[in-house]
């Protein structure tokens, strides 16, 4: 069973059909938000054309590189079309490595140094070399009027890129289509040496087209914290929250909770490549005002929060958490049931009480009424220990997420927002309180143990060795006339002389190998227990 077609398929049960939901979830009729993609953008004013298909989802996830990136900073200065109709034959080393269509381009740059891009050394270019972050923003820097070197040194052009307003793609060592996309776009809005934006610089030669103009209104944006990881923030670099009790009821925040907790919104809204525009939606309040929503989540502000980047709303209450892309784990919380965990999407997983640590015995009906959860994700909230969030492997070798090593499932009955209806049925399937949950009845119960038998007969005590579990027991029965007994070399067992159908039993607790021996018959009497 392919877990995440399970998964999409589920969703689309509780996703409302349109970027409106009302407080109950169902569609509303209004006016849709525009939501943009930076990759949207940045095809749309020409600044990335893509390949194939054009700047589709494949392209946008392919690795970026040290040529496109020479391509994008000729595009940027209007110089493109002179690179790929340029003749001269002086070139790098390595041209061949690229398609005849771009080798003009390595030849263009090889003999205009002035426009920074010198090779790798050795006369080599590495056009299919990746890209980090600090060599892109250096280019769009440069782009920008400013000189590596005189304005900058090249180990600060992280530092100098954030002075001018662009962080988004910051860190990163290797970048996507997608994320060249999110930092040509941030940078259109940020001032060139000349104080005037890069976006009226381009236009201003041409680069993007007179009539283009730039959406505006919001911006979601993506922030780095070495404890939280990437969360979103507004345009100003505020950060946004999203409330536990919303997994229950959208309107749960309200009265004074909306005064410390203002809802976000906006008719405009621009995001990241790297984000989904299917996820965002609007929701629209029972007082009648709009709220943005992200995968079912309605986004607030906090109060307390005064300046860019601050995150005093974490945590607060175990219920407020930064709202964030790549949750794995969420938290609900129920008027009845308490907390709980969900999926990203805010839907409810449940534990099966007959499941043990790393191993699910829900399988054909079973699976089918209670698909198993399997996250693309890698965050949990603050208030979850993250180590005990991780995966099994099922009987047929597909991936379930598990907590604890228990194994998350969904209900299929749990249709609309907030349903709990997987809670309690047949006394064995229960939301997950992260905060009280300890493991299953079935894993507490004593384990069985295992009874092995070993017949003495014809003088022996079989051809092979005798494997067992530890904790086992051994039962040794005497099927001849003469009396036979079975002793440890090691000492760890010795029966009495046992007359014909009387038997022994001895438990092994310890893993290891005995060797034992009938004592009248020793010279001939062997056998062997493997304990694991």
């Amino acid at each position: 069973m392919n877990l995440k077609r399970v998964k999409k398929v589920i969703l689309s049960a509780i996703l409302s059909s349109g970027l409106l939901i009302s407080a109950s979830g169902a569609a509303a009729a209004d006016a849709a938000p525009v939501i943009e993609s930076d990759a949207d953008t940045a095809a749309g004013l020409g600044l990335l054309i893509g390949e194939g298909r054009g700047v589709d989802a494949v392209y946008l996830n392919k690795a970026s590189t040290r040529l496109q990136a020479a391509i994008i900073s000729l595009r940027l200065q209007g110089q493109l079309q002179a690179a790929l109709d340029y003749t001269g034959k002086t070139t790098f080393a390595d041209s061949s490595q690229v398609g005849k269509a771009n080798q003009p381009v390595l030849a263009y740059l090889k003999n205009h140094p002035e426009l920074g891009w010198q090779g790798s050394g050795g006369n080599r270019f590495d056009p299919s070399a990746a890209i980090s972050a600090k060599q892109f923003y250096k280019v769009v820097l440069e782009n920008m009027g400013f000189k590596s070197g005189a304005d900058f040194t090249y180990e600060q052009t992280e530092s100098f890129a954030a002075s001018k307003g662009l962080t988004q793609i910051a860190g990163a060592s290797s970048l996507l289509n997608g994320h060249i996309a999110t930092a040509l776009v941030e940078a259109l809005s940020a001032n060139t040496a000349n104080g005037t934006t890069l976006f009226s610089s381009l236009q201003s030669k041409g680069v993007i087209a007179a009539g283009a103009s730039l959406q505006t209104g919001e911006r979601i944006g993506l922030k780095q914290d070495s404890k939280l990881g990437t969360y979103f923030t507004d345009s100003s670099g505020k950060t946004l929250y999203f409330f536990t009790k919303d997994a229950e009821n959208l309107n749960a925040c309200a009265s004074s909770c909306i005064a410390n907790w203002p809802i976000y919104y906006s008719d405009h809204l621009q995001i990241p490549s790297s984000l989904n525009k299917a996820d965002f939606s609007v929701l629209i309040r029972t007082d009648g005002t709009k709220q943005l929503t992200y995968k079912n989540w309605p986004l607030y502000y906090f109060v307390k929060d005064k300046a860019a980047g601050d995150l005093n709303g974490e945590a607060v209450g175990g219920v407020w958490f930064t709202a964030k892309p790549d949750y794995a784990l969420m938290l609900g919380t129920s008027s009845t049931a308490g907390n709980y965990l969900t999926d990203d999407y805010g839907r409810a997983l449940y534990y099966f009480d007959k499941d043990t640590p790393q191993k699910s015995v829900c399988e054909g009906t079973c699976i089918a009424n209670w698909p198993a959860y399997s996250s693309s994700g890698t965050r949990v909230p603050s208030t979850v220990t993250e180590a005990d969030f991780g995966t099994i492997t099922r009987p047929d070798g597909s991936k379930q997420s598990a907590f604890k090593g228990y194994p998350l499932y969904y209900f299929i009955q749990d249709k609309a927002h907030g349903d709990l209806k997987g809670q309690q049925v047949n006394k064995v399937w229960f939301t997950v309180d992260p905060a009280k949950f300890n493991g299953t009845t079935a894993a507490s119960a004593p384990a069985e143990v295992k009874t092995y038998r070993i017949d003495i007969k014809e003088f022996s005590f079989g051809s092979e060795p005798l494997t067992v579990e530890a904790g086992s027991k051994v039962i040794f029965t005497n099927y001849d006339d003469m009396k036979h007994n079975a002793v440890a070399v090691d000492g760890s067992f010795a029966s009495p002389l046992l007359a014909k159908g009387e038997s022994y039993t001895v438990t092994l607790d310890k893993a290891g190998t005995i060797d034992y021996y009938c004592e009248p018959h020793k010279s001939f009497m062997t056998g062997q227990i493997i304990v694991k």
